[in-house]
């Protein structure tokens, strides 16, 4: 059962920045991206300068190549960092709990 909140147009904006991860060195081009999130050529143009506009993709230099912004590969990092402190925090109260005072 589909939702009323559902948007076909921002599930496909999901989909193709999706695609971009795992190209972070060489980019994809906007034809590659519209390849692999199987959408036209002009849905992927639209889809990755909206994606530029809000800064989560960035055009490579000295071509038609896009790809995974830094400042999106910062938020991801501070979800490891998150869960790197929330797992410390659990190690002190598991070694508080097991370990005699």
């Amino acid at each position: 059962m589909k939702s009323q909140y559902h948007c076909a147009s921002q599930q496909r904006i999901l989909k193709v920045l999706m695609c971009l991860f795992g190209h972070e060195i060489e980019g994809l081009t906007p034809g590659q991206v519209a390849k692999l999130a199987d959408i036209t050529a002009g849905n992927a143009t639209r889809d990755l300068a909206n994606l530029e506009e809000a800064g989560l993709i960035e055009r490579l230099p000295g071509g038609d190549k896009v790809r995974i912004s830094p400042s999106l590969g910062r938020k991801a990092l501070a979800i490891l960092h998150t869960l790197d402190r929330a797992k410390r925090q659990l190690d002190d109260i598991t070694t508080r709990f097991t370990h005699p005072a």
